[in-house]
């Protein structure tokens, strides 16, 4: 069936659907990676987006039962150059349009990804619309396509209630603002004994259970829409060591009355090069994000900028001088590299043994 992407500055694209009929509204973004679409589709970070794969071939080695993120998928629609109705992988169980129509999730395929691309990349990230409406007129939806707002993203995509994962090591209190399981088996490895709480959890609960270190989770949305996290997060600086990834790096960092600010694009993608200052070494990252910490409110008495986008110069992590914290903006748990930045998991752990000397 004929399809249509529209863009709230009036582009249209046309192409053929895949996955279900009907429309979806979004803000439109777009992700670098060649391989990791089952990850990406999982991701909670891109909770009310649609995802745009600049890799022109996508579907080919369908879907599988291993590497998800999270329960289901999380993004509202996605659009591609080329679906693969015939995938082939030892792991494969099904294909990706077959899991999109159980999921209920709309998608489009046929259209110039790259021309998309390229156009977000000018103009900046952009909402947009995908429908299979055969009336469908641009002039009478372009105020509802504008005025799309993603609505408390963290609260649709946080744990309902206090997951435990059981280990004998480290027990390591987690704040879920859209938690990627990944991040729960780095610390499995590690064996700590985890604790996933909800995102609005207060601070007096979370330190009941007398955590070793408290880490904050990636997730979606701005992250001063967090204000309970933030606050929360206030209360527990200092009290136990302290992990933050992507927007826990980012919530930690206003709960240290620094700023934040969006990007024009964001960073989406698994080979985006980040340089660790203190090792003065680089490493490629994979990374979901459309906010970062801005340097200048950083208190030099305080914080200081630990890893640095080697593309644009943004803060890529932050280490704390007063209290045991540090965070970083990409994703150690993903493994692009593949292996590169699992060393701070290491760290926390070690700054988790250090404090209970």
């Amino acid at each position: 069936m004929k399809a249509i992407l529209a863009l709230e500055d009036g582009t249209i694209f046309e192409g053929e659907n895949f996955g279900v009929e009907g429309e979806v509204i979004g803000e439109i973004v777009f992700n670098t990676g060649m391989t990791g679409y089952q990850e990406v589709l999982t991701d909670p970070s891109y909770c009310g987006q649609v995802v745009t794969m600049t890799y022109p071939l996508i579907g080919n080695y369908g879907v599988n039962i291993d590497d998800i993120e999270s329960g289901k998928p999380q993004i509202k629609g996605l659009i591609v150059r080329e679906l693969c109705d015939n995938p082939s992988n030892w792991r494969c169980v099904e294909t990706l349009e077959q899991y999109l129509k159980r999921h209920n999730i709309m998608g489009i395929q046929g259209v110039d990804t790259r021309a998309l691309t390229r156009i977000l990349r000018d103009k900046g990230t952009m909402k947009g619309i995908i429908s299979t409406n055969p009336e469908f007129k641009i002039d009478e939806r372009i105020d509802e396509i504008k005025t799309y707002v993603i609505k408390d993203p963290v609260m649709c995509v946080t744990t309902k209630e206090v997951v435990h994962y059981k280990g004998d090591g480290n027990k390591v209190a987690v704040l879920d603002l859209g938690i990627k399981q990944n991040i729960v088996r780095s610390l499995l490895k590690r064996g700590c004994d985890v604790y996933v709480f909800p995102a609005h959890s207060k601070a007096e609960e979370i330190m009941a259970i007398d955590p070793d270190g408290i880490m904050l989770s990636n997730g979606p949305g701005n992250p001063k829409d967090c204000a309970r996290t933030i606050d929360t997060t206030k209360a527990l600086i200092g009290k136990k060591p302290m992990f933050g990834i992507c927007l826990g790096h980012q919530v930690i960092a206003l709960a240290n009355n620094a700023d934040t600010e969006k990007l024009k694009y964001g960073h989406r993608g698994s080979n985006h090069p980040v340089k660790d200052v203190d090792k003065d070494l680089t490493y490629i990252t994979s990374q979901n994000h459309g906010y970062t910490i801005v340097e200048s409110s950083l208190d030099p008495a305080r914080m200081e900028v630990s890893h640095r986008n080697m593309n644009d110069g943004t803060i890529e992590g932050v280490k704390y001088k007063d209290v045991p914290a540090f965070t970083v903006q990409f994703h150690p748990e993903a493994s692009p590299g593949p292996k590169d930045t699992a060393y701070l998991f290491d760290e926390f752990v070690e700054m988790m043994n250090k404090n209970k000397l």
